[in-house]
């Protein structure tokens, strides 16, 4: 067994996982906070947390000794689950089965993208999240070299856009946006010509502000308003829709460059100060200082992706990392936004760092995934070296 473990830590990406190791242990001192400050002293948040990062990173270290190759061909079993779990919540609401609530709209919004079991939530998406990275590699790798033919690129198109649309109808148009964000980038990097990209994105953005000015009903009342608020944060029309932004940018601009501690007492209220808004939080508390270290952890883990991706010896290996890669990019682009006040408040949450039990062990899961592409490509030099 020792012998065992001293093989699979040469071998491993061990600084990668230490990395969200690090990140999961600054979010649960931080939830210990917000728990004393904002939830009557209950650790209950924190101690989901700790769990489920204890939980994910023993998950990790089994998932990065499974081949990538093999969980990318039993696509069939893994898309069956995660998507037969998905597809019940667009059409039941709330609808209760004893225990289980399948479409449980969490925190009262027209989110519908929740199971409730007993007390506990899962959202399915996010193992949809993992299937979706696999399968669009799988499919990126079956045509690689001819992803710019239209056959081709219609069904890799239909395969990016009837998940989004699904998650859509959910109600987590958040979630949707990372969806496509992911499928994009995996596109492009399976070889999309630049020129048919650009042209696409004229075509969205033009096809998108027409609609709009057709259609203006298209968008909900208040995902309409959210918009506004990040455009007009002064008006008191909009009061209800700019009051967490602006308590959250007044969060990050009190913290100073050492911040105000974190069990202090002294600290700025933040609505959602667990999930959403744990930067502004964290801001707050450990200043511009501990701001910029989580930034640069979660940079780092990403850049740490990416750098595996390119050393994967074959394109499925590339393609998964990139899409793994271009899930934490994206989510931590856009709650940061959402907390600078300087993009809508679409419900992501900051990976790693957010309250929730089941997004934290999806995400060491993706983690787990670029550690078996790091672990079998060192294991191929290594063969390749006693070949030579």
């Amino acid at each position: 067994m020792l012998d065992l473990m001293r093989r699979y830590a040469r071998r491993a990406d061990l600084p990668f996982l230490a990395l969200c190791a690090v990140c999961s242990a600054i979010s649960v001192v931080v939830l210990v906070s917000v728990g004393q400050s904002q939830l009557g002293g209950s650790n209950n948040k924190a101690s989901v947390q700790l769990i489920a990062s204890l939980l994910g990173v023993m998950l990790a270290v089994i998932m990065s000794t499974v081949d990538y190759r093999t969980l990318a061909r039993a696509w069939p079993l893994h898309a069956v689950v995660a998507w037969g779990l998905v597809l019940p919540t667009l059409f039941l609401h709330n609808f209760r089965a004893g225990f289980l609530t399948i479409g449980y709209d969490a925190g009262g919004t027209s989110n519908y993208s929740w199971y409730r079991v007993g007390g506990m939530t899962f959202q399915p998406t996010e193992l949809a999240k993992i299937s979706f990275v696999l399968t669009l590699a799988w499919h990126l790798e079956r045509v690689r070299g001819r992803v710019n033919k239209p056959l081709n690129l219609l069904a890799l198109l239909a395969h990016i856009l009837l998940p989004v649309l699904a998650i859509h109808i959910q109600g987590d148009d958040g979630t949707a946006l990372v969806f496509l964000g992911i499928g994009l980038v995996m596109l492009f990097a399976g070889g999309l010509s630049p020129w048919l990209a650009g042209g696409a994105a004229a075509c969205a953005v033009g096809g998108g502000a027409l609609l709009l000015a057709l259609k203006p009903d298209i968008l909900k009342g208040y995902q309409f308003k959210r918009i506004l608020a990040v455009l007009n944060p002064a008006d008191p029309a909009l009061a209800d829709f700019t009051y967490q932004q602006n308590k959250g940018a007044m969060a990050i601009g009190t913290g100073g460059l050492t911040g105000q501690g974190l069990f202090t007492g002294e600290h700025i209220f933040v609505p959602n100060a667990w999930n959403d808004f744990i930067y502004s939080y964290l801001a707050n508390v450990l200043g511009f200082l501990g701001a910029a270290a989580v930034l640069i952890l979660l940079f780092a883990i990403a850049a740490r992706t990416l750098t595996t991706a390119l050393h994967s010896p074959d394109a499925l290996g590339r393609y998964i990392c990139v899409g793994i890669f271009a899930a934490l990019f994206l989510q931590t682009v856009i709650n940061i936004g959402m907390n600078l006040q300087v993009l809508p408040v679409i419900g992501v949450t900051l990976p790693f760092f957010s309250a929730g039990g089941s997004s934290v062990v999806m995400m060491y899961l993706c983690v787990g995934l670029v550690l078996s592409v790091s672990l079998h490509t060192r294991r191929t030099a290594g063969l390749a070296e006693e070949l030579d």
